[in-house]
């Protein structure tokens, strides 16, 4: 009998005998049939057998379904039976073909992508069948391998054998787990498993019995089935992977029929869902102070989902020869169906039917994406060499042929992983605090033990220099008392030397000469004392002195003191960066979540990109109590005067981000005031005036422009000249996008009444006209719209008395510009200049340079064929009440 998961009747041949046949996995194009008599050679449509996953756009990349038959051994009953018979196929596997005789006289010839012998090793056939699958399943791709034919013909030993004997028979379910194992990384990827059996047209769970009617949900938008309800378990090694087949196994119903002792009775599906995270390059911001910090800032980590699905079909058989009766006659009869049902699928796929009846069967449903659908399938069928089941062989052939014939679109499933990505950002600002604190803590320490250190030293110097002098000036103390004792007791002695006698005078002089004498000695010793008196007062000095070091070294402290406040504050500089980048970040997953929440997969990536590039980058406002737009939560943390101080940083990178969240924050009615009041304004005219790096000029000029549609801000901007300053800007500028927003503030003070002749005195209108070179659309809706708006305040000026004279437009040489874009293909600028023709035709003095300019004609055109109701009746109703204009039309015999 056949063998079922390498348990091998008695006399069966094991199939773990390698054969050296070539690995080449190109399919052959479909070749016209065979001029010798009595054969027919059929091929399939071109295709690679193990295609490249490497072509990854939306549309998906072609891959046919791949084919390939393998042959059973004879058993001991076709031994014993079919001895004096020969095999009903003949295998040429070097060609890739099989002929399948008719008659002894008579043989069809079928050409398959891969033909392996009863020779052929498990490890060949896995490598040929289903290990380009799989690797295509690592790359991101959905796969499917699947094993057809009749039963007893090693279906289940080629997908589901466990290999526990002898490890050379493991089977693609084994194999496949262990490929995908060793090539991922179970810390940031995930692997996980359901095993489910179709029986009698009930899904049920082989890992949990008591589950035994599953559902199967089909998305409405994209089409993917799923079995949610269906137990998933995670895999983390090998052996709990084959503990889960061992249990699956268990729980498949089989039973014993004429043509096989274990034939299974259900369809059995294994899926394994694999979870890969791709992470891209990084980033580096180098910031320097003194020594070099680094800022990483990692690229948006990508999230690849797949599937494998590996689908070991139960056998057809034919009831008169497999004996089924009672119960397992309406197994058998279920089993035929789902297969008929299948069938029907792929022939209507590989004739390219317009419906397709996947719904005939839970098997179709299931394997909806396998055959016609994004997946990258392969089919083994297997046939058995008896020619006694010659019908049941060719039947199996011709279904292989036909599903070689279905073409699927291979289809990538990666999505950006924004949680991740939060996450580090996080944990890096978390990181910068701590070490911040750190630091800080670190300082004080470090500071205190300075002062302590130093008050000691001082009071021990000053406790030293007191006790010296109190000796010196104790040691000066007595020294005098003697002296002035000795003197008295000298002059005692003369004295008595005096009253005893007068007689010898000469002594008497002479004593008196001594006495003098010793008083000089001891004047000359008191002019030393006081000299050591004076060299005290030295030392003194000495000892001030010394006291001036200690306190340079509390100056040198405090100087360090502020280095690390520097520090700090690049540290606060850097924290900042870091959260307004945080959370841009998660306002704009928020944005892709509700793009494809609103417009599905398709287009979700367009419209998030759409609403990115906009001229006024605004956020939105709280709406109830929902979560606050990021810029406000920025600016709520870390305060105005804090943003606008950022944009005087040193470090380019932070004085860039701080322009930016000051235009967003411009862009918000509610904060214009509090930004111009603050300082704001200044300091974006001086970063425009300042800095030549082209983003901060144009973030800038973006920022200016949305406080420039306050008509309160346009005079503080006129007054601190940034009419002038824009001029320049335009005129030194060549990107398309500073330029739109020159373009656009230009076009917000156009619109101003009092601000009419600064804007020509100051180069303006000039710089407006200039701009004009550029040549881009939005850079030209911008200058039509500033035309227009000062169009419209002449025109009002004109009518209140205000203004006479021609135009300042036509006399700064912007008609000509006008009138060749006055028909513009973009209708915004179309719009603008229809205005604007329409402004200026309004007053009588400008009615001959628009004549001799071409504008009469352009007017004309637009009472007729502007879109606009309100454009058409304001240009018919000029020409009819301008006495000029209605003279030249009478000339020109023109009818409007």
């Amino acid at each position: 009998m056949a063998y079922r998961n390498g348990v091998a009747a008695k006399g069966a041949v094991k199939l773990d005998r390698p054969v050296g046949f070539r690995t080449s996995s190109s399919f052959k194009s479909k070749l016209p049939p065979s001029p010798s008599p009595g054969s027919a050679l059929r091929r399939s449509a071109p295709s690679l057998f193990g295609g490249s996953a490497s072509s990854k756009d939306d549309h998906g990349v072609p891959g046919r379904v791949r084919v390939a038959v393998r042959l059973r051994p004879r058993n001991a009953e076709e031994s014993a039976a079919d001895a004096d018979f020969a095999d009903c196929v003949e295998l040429q596997p070097e060609l890739k073909r099989l002929k399948l005789r008719k008659n002894n006289w008579d043989t069809d010839t079928y050409e398959f992508d891969e033909v392996l012998t009863e020779y052929a090793s498990q490890k060949r056939v896995y490598e040929v069948v289903a290990k380009p699958v799989v690797e295509s399943v690592l790359d991101g791709y959905n796969g499917t391998v699947m094993a057809y034919g009749q039963t007893g013909t090693g279906k289940t030993f080629t997908l589901g054998r466990l290999g526990e004997e002898d490890t050379s028979d493991r089977g693609i379910m084994v194999r496949s787990m262990e490929d995908i194992l060793a090539d991922i990384s179970l810390e940031n990827d995930s692997v996980s498993v359901s095993y489910l059996q179709l029986y009698m047209e009930t899904l049920q769970d082989l890992l949990d019995p008591a589950n035994d009617n599953i559902p199967i949900v089909e998305d409405p938008k994209t089409g993917d089935v799923s079995v949610p309800k269906a137990t998933v378990v995670d895999i983390k090694d090998q052996l709990s992977f084959l503990e889960l087949l061992r249990v699956g196994e268990a729980h498949r119903i089989a039973a014993n029929t004429k043509l096989n002792t274990e034939s299974s009775r259900s369809h059995a599906i294994l899926m394994v869902n694999v979870k890969r995270c791709v992470m891209g390059s990084e980033d580096h911001v180098s910031i320097e102070n003194g020594d070099s910090s680094h800022l990483t800032k990692p690229s948006r980590p990508l999230v690849r989902k797949s599937k494998l699905v590996v689908v070991d079909l139960a056998g057809s058989e034919r009831i008169q020869k497999s004996g089924s009766e009672g119960h397992m006659l309406e197994e058998a009869k279920c089993i035929n169906l789902s297969l008929s049902a299948l069938g029907k699928c792929i022939n209507s796929l590989a004739e390219n039917s317009s419906h397709v009846p996947f719904r005939d069967s839970k098997l179709t449903r299931l394997l909806r994406d396998s055959f016609g659908g994004s997946a990258r399938t392969s089919l083994i069928v297997t046939i058995g060499p008896s020619p006694r089941h010659r019908g049941e062989t060719s039947s199996t052939i011709l279904f292989g042929q036909r599903a070689m014939k279905v073409e699927n679109m291979l289809k990538i499933k990666e999505e950006f992983d924004y949680k991740s990505l939060s996450r580090k950002l996080e944990i890096q600002v978390d990181m910068l605090i701590a070490q911040s604190e750190r630091q800080n803590k670190t300082l004080q320490d470090e500071v205190e033990r300075l002062n302590l250190e130093a008050e000691k030293r001082i009071s021990e110097v000053e406790r030293n220099f007191a006790d010296a002098l109190e000796k010196e000036r104790r040691k000066c103390q007595m020294d005098y008392m003697e002296a002035v004792k000795k003197l008295e007791e000298k002059l005692v002695s003369n004295q008595k030397q005096d009253h005893e006698g007068m007689a010898n005078g000469k002594r008497s002089g002479e004593e008196a000469s001594a006495v003098q004498e010793l008083l000089r000695k001891e004047t000359q010793l008191r002019k030393e004392a006081e000299k050591e008196v004076e060299n005290l007062k030295s030392q003194l000095a000495l000892f001030t002195q010394s006291e001036a070091g200690g306190t340079a070294e509390i100056v040198r402290v405090h100087k360090m003191l502020e280095e690390e406040a520097q520090h700090k504050k690049k540290l606060e500089e850097e924290i900042v960066v870091l959260r307004s980048q945080l959370l841009q970040l998660n306002f704009e997953a928020e944005q892709m979540r509700s793009c494809f929440d609103r417009a599905g997969p398709a287009n979700g990536y367009s419209s998030a990109d759409s609403s990115m590039s906009s001229v006024r980058h605004s956020y939105p406002r709280d709406v109830g109590n929902g979560p606050k737009a990021p810029v406000s939560t920025l600016f709520e943390q870390v305060g105005l005067q804090k943003i606008l101080s950022l944009l005087e940083s040193e470090d380019a990178n932070v004085r860039i981000h701080a322009v930016k969240v000051v235009a967003n924050l411009a862009a918000e009615e509610t904060n214009q005031k509090r930004i111009v009041e603050a300082g704001g304004l200044t300091s974006l005219l001086m970063l425009l005036r300042s800095f030549e790096d082209e983003t901060v000029r144009r973030v800038a000029a973006g920022a200016i422009a949305n406080l420039a549609m306050n008509e309160a801000n346009q005079e503080h901007i006129m007054v601190q000249g940034g009419i002038s300053l824009l001029a320049t800007t335009a005129a030194d500028a060549d990107d398309a996008q500073t330029l739109r927003m020159v373009a656009g503030a230009i076009a917000n003070l156009c619109g101003n009444d009092k601000l009419q002749t600064n804007l020509r005195t100051e180069g303006g209108i000039k710089a407006l006209l200039g701009i004009v070179r550029c040549g881009h659309p939005d850079v030209l809706s911008q200058v039509a719209r500033g035309i227009a708006n000062f169009a419209k305040c002449e025109s009002r000026a004109c009518t209140q008395g205000i203004k006479s004279g021609r135009s300042i437009l036509i006399e700064d040489g912007a008609l000509p510009w006008i009138v060749q874009n006055a028909n513009d293909e973009a209708a915004p600028i179309r719009r603008h200049i229809e205005l604007a023709l329409c402004h200026l035709a309004q007053h009588e003095v400008n009615a001959k340079d628009m004549i001799s300019g071409g504008a009469l004609w352009e007017l004309v055109r637009i009472s007729r064929d502007c879109s606009r109701e309100d454009i058409r009746t304001l240009a018919r109703r000029i020409l009819n009440s301008s006495p000029t204009f209605r003279a030249e039309l009478r000339r020109l015999r023109i009818d409007y």
